[in-house]
C-alpha cells in the first residue's frame, strides 16, 4: 500500500452484499492497515454500506506478532475466526519457528455435535448398519474440511463424542437394550473413520518429485 489502496468492488447497480460477508486483510504495518480501514470504509459509505462497529477489528499477527508483544508485556496476540476455524499465532515446539494453528470453532464443533445427536434421535430405531453408514459420512465429511495440520486434537474430539451420542441413542432403544461398552468400541472402529490431515501444508502439497 506505498500508494493506494488497490481493492476492486462490483460498483453494477442491484449489486448486493450478504450480511454475513467476512474479509481478512493483512498488512506489513499497522499505518497500512488503518489507511486501508479507513479508505474502505468511506468507499462504502458512497453504497450505503458500513463496516459492522463490533466485528471489524485490527490485530496484531504474524511472526513477529509473539515477540513483539511480549517486549511490550501486552501477552498473546489476539486470534480470529474465519472459515470455521480459530487462527492463533503459536510457535513449533520442534524447532521454534512461527506457524498459524487453526483449530474448529468451538461453537462450530458443538453446533454439528447436536445436529448429529438430534438425527441420531430420529434414527434411533434404523438397523445398526444404516446408522453406521450415516455416520461413516458425516464424520468423513467434517474430517475432509477441518482435517489440518495441528488440528488433530479437535478432530479426536469429534469421533469420541459421535461415538458416546451414539452409544447413547442405541442404549436408548430399549428399556432392556443397553449396549456394552466392549461391542460399542467394535461399532465405532468398524464405522467411524479416524482423524487425517486431508489439507497439508502448502510446500508438502506442493513438493511433487518428478
Amino acid at each position: 500500500m506505498s500508494r493506494e489502496a488497490h481493492v476492486q468492488f462490483c460498483e453494477r447497480l442491484g449489486v448486493r452484499l450478504p450480511g454475513a460477508t467476512h474479509l481478512v486483510v493483512g498488512f506489513n504495518s499497522q499505518a497500512d492497515a488503518n489507511q486501508f480501514r479507513a479508505e474502505l470504509s468511506e468507499r462504502m459509505r458512497k453504497f450505503n454500506l458500513e463496516l459492522h462497529p463490533e466485528k471489524t477489528r485490527l490485530l496484531e499477527f504474524g511472526p513477529f506478532a509473539i515477540n513483539h508483544r511480549q517486549r511490550r508485556g501486552e501477552g498473546k496476540p489476539e486470534t480470529f475466526n474465519f472459515l470455521g476455524f480459530t487462527h492463533i499465532c503459536v510457535k513449533k515446539r520442534s524447532n521454534g519457528m512461527y506457524t498459524v494453528l487453526r483449530q474448529t470453532i468451538h461453537k462450530r464443533l458443538q453446533a454439528k455435535l447436536n445436529e448429529v445427536k438430534a438425527e441420531l434421535q430420529r434414527r434411533m430405531h434404523e438397523p445398526i448398519p444404516e446408522q453406521g453408514k450415516w455416520l461413516r459420512a458425516v464424520v468423513g465429511g467434517h474430517f475432509r474440511y477441518y482435517g489440518v495440520p495441528m488440528n488433530q486434537p479437535a478432530l479426536t474430539t469429534f469421533r469420541f463424542r459421535v461415538g458416546w451420542l451414539w452409544h447413547r441413542s442405541l442404549s436408548r432403544r430399549s428399556q432392556n437394550g443397553r449396549v456394552l461398552w466392549d461391542r460399542m468400541r467394535r461399532l465405532i472402529t468398524r464405522w467411524l473413520p479416524w482423524p487425517s490431515v486431508c489439507h497439508p501444508y502448502p510446500l508438502r502439497r506442493m513438493g511433487v518429485i518428478t
